[in-house]
């Protein structure tokens, strides 16, 4: 049996350094930082392997007395070999080796072993500038530990001054979008997939990713309205498509920042760390099926071919999730249920 003491950490995340959000976005770095020291073995008979067994769970405070439903996630990442933080240069050399989905439930946990160490945890939501209390718990064997790691001044990260939104130059400024919707919706204020279409062609164009709109097709339109649509009807209005809007701005951020060759193309070796960087975490056989459904003939995923993946698979994710209501990983469907979910998507 794994005895594990438990540390208790305070998180506030309405202070002005912590409101980082996703690790795809520059001002990650400005999330809180906890350094979990895992020294304590756990011995399993008849496995060599040594681990230090641990849990971490963040648990959102006060946010349903509030109304609030914020997607939060946990990240856990190799320490510095001399600091006790990751600077913005050192995140952008490191993956994960440990993460979850985002979720908007009251509390998520990692429940995990890794090798005897020093590893960095930290916690965000899923966007900048979202603001909200919670608390973060760490349950360690006897003999580990974990400690919040000093803030760091602003002179003490590297590449301080690198753009903190890619998708700034990829799309249009948010001020133009509601003039861009209405430009591209019908006189109810409605956006039906045609429409979209034109509308996601004319903002592509006039950026980075210039081109890549010959790769968006109404098939993909058409998912999109279908994953977004509250309504039922087949088209979006003007506050479904801001929710569309603001996760096509955090996956272009993602996007850019793997498409390490600026192709405008995912390499297949790019998608998987792309999607986890996006919360989506997937198996070999799950990346297999990606490559056969997803990809262009070079297996090789387009712009608008990753924002359609995504938005698929967070879709599928959040429809699980909704139905395993207790968390405990299974659910059960009619079979008039299993249609409605997989029939209009």
């Amino acid at each position: 049996m794994v005895i594990l003491a438990a540390s208790l950490i305070n998180v506030l995340l309405a202070l002005p350094f912590s409101l980082g959000g996703h690790p795809c976005f520059g001002l990650y770095w400005q999330n809180p930082q906890f350094l979990l020291v895992l020294s304590e073995v756990y011995s399993v008979p008849g496995n060599t392997q040594v681990t230090c067994s641990f849990i971490v769970a963040l648990m959102q405070k006060h946010q349903r007395r509030k109304g609030l439903h914020l997607p939060v996630g946990l990240h856990i990442y190799p320490a510095h070999p001399q600091n006790t933080y990751l600077s913005s240069g050192d995140l952008r050399k490191v993956l994960p080796v440990c993460s979850n989905q985002y979720s908007t439930y009251r509390e998520v946990v990692i429940r995990s072993s890794l090798p005897p160490g020093r590893y960095i945890i930290i916690p965000s939501t899923g966007g900048p500038n979202l603001q909200g209390e919670f608390l973060l718990r760490v349950l360690t064997e006897p003999g580990s530990n974990a400690i919040a790691a000093p803030t760091p001044t602003p002179q003490d990260w590297s590449a301080i001054t690198e753009p903190s939104f890619p998708h700034q130059a990829a799309l249009p400024a948010i001020g133009s979008i509601r003039p861009l919707f209405q430009k591209h919706s019908n006189k109810k204020g409605f956006c039906k997939p045609l429409r979209l279409h034109q509308l996601l062609a004319e903002a592509i164009q006039g950026g980075v990713l210039a081109g890549s709109e010959k790769f968006l097709s109404l098939e993909h339109c058409k998912s999109l309205v279908a994953l977004m649509d509250s309504q039922g009807n087949a088209q979006l209005d003007w506050l479904e498509f801001q929710t569309l809007w603001d996760k096509i701005r955090k996956w272009t951020d993602i996007f850019l920042v793997y498409d390490t060759n600026k192709s405008h193309h995912l390499e297949y070796k790019e998608v998987e760390p792309a999607l986890k960087a996006a919360g989506i975490m997937v198996d070999d056989l799950v990346m297999q099926l990606v490559g056969l459904r997803y990809t262009e003939p070079d297996l090789t995923i387009s712009y608008p071919g990753f924002l359609y993946l995504v938005m698929k698979m967070e879709s599928m994710i959040h429809k699980f999730q909704a139905y395993d209501m207790m968390g405990h990983g299974t659910v059960t469907l009619t079979y008039k249920q299993w249609l409605h979910m997989t029939m209009y998507n």
